[in-house]
């Protein structure tokens, strides 16, 4: 069973899914950097200078500290149970643009198949029949192994 299990790992598809694995999750931080340090500021700067990430809606007051909390961060402290709908408005932004990157990248690698499978497959023979004893011979050939007849140049 372990020797199954191995080969079933050691196979090509598998391990280039663990390596896209590896890369999407890669990319899955870039991708929330880039909303979080990039996007989301100027779209908050837009809505009056405020951090979009703090939008919340504090559901039951913290134990330790009575609200209204300045942010977030503050209202976890304090131990209050929050909806985020600020951070989830983030995450429905990255999951946008790892969709749309992914798209892009399907869509290109059709583009890139769709071409392989038009362009015309045109080989040169390699071979050609004896016109003494019609046995195929190689292209090049000069002298005929079957029949031992001199052949014309192609």
């Amino acid at each position: 069973m372990l020797q199954e299990f191995k080969d079933f790992a050691m196979r090509g598809n598998v391990v280039d899914m663990a390596v896209g694995i590896i890369i999407g999750a890669a990319f899955s931080t870039i991708v929330k950097s880039l909303v979080d340090d990039v996007i989301m500021p100027p779209i908050g700067l837009l809505l009056g200078g405020v951090d979009f990430s703090n939008f919340f809606v504090t559901l039951k007051a913290g134990a330790e500290t009575v609200g209204p909390y300045g942010s977030l961060e503050a209202a976890k402290a304090a131990g209050a149970v929050t909806l985020n709908y600020g951070q989830f408005v983030n995450h429905v932004i990255s999951f946008l643009i790892v969709a749309w990157a992914v798209f892009m990248l399907i869509k290109a690698m059709n583009n890139l198949q769709r071409k392989k499978e038009e362009e015309p497959v045109t080989k040169a023979p390699t071979t050609r029949d004896c016109p003494e004893c019609l046995s195929t011979i190689h292209v090049k050939a000069r002298r005929c192994p079957q029949c031992t007849s001199e052949i014309a140049a192609a």
